[in-house]
């Protein structure tokens, strides 16, 4: 059995939805774990945002560099851990 990446396509979301959504998927991730992310811009902004809320806790990558469709995989570091009560 094959584990699946959870995927958001920011592309079908309100842009106001966009980032609380994304930053709800993050803190479900257990750490080594994935989460793709597609949208229709580089989304450098949220990698800056990502990584000055949680330095050093998620590893980014692009799938994918557009022109059109942008796909990055963001992984919890495994040496990562949840300061919040969610047990991670």
């Amino acid at each position: 059995m094959t584990d699946t990446i959870p995927e958001i396509d920011v592309r079908v979301i309100p842009p106001a939805q966009r980032h609380p959504s994304i930053f709800g998927m993050l803190a479900t991730l257990t750490p080594g774990a994935a989460m793709h992310v597609t949208s229709d811009h580089d989304p450098r902004p949220l990698h800056y945002q990502i990584s000055s809320r949680f330095p050093d806790e998620f590893d980014w990558a692009y799938l994918q560099q557009g022109p059109e469709v942008w796909k990055v995989q963001i992984t919890r570091a495994e040496s990562s851990g949840c300061e919040c009560c969610c047990g991670h």
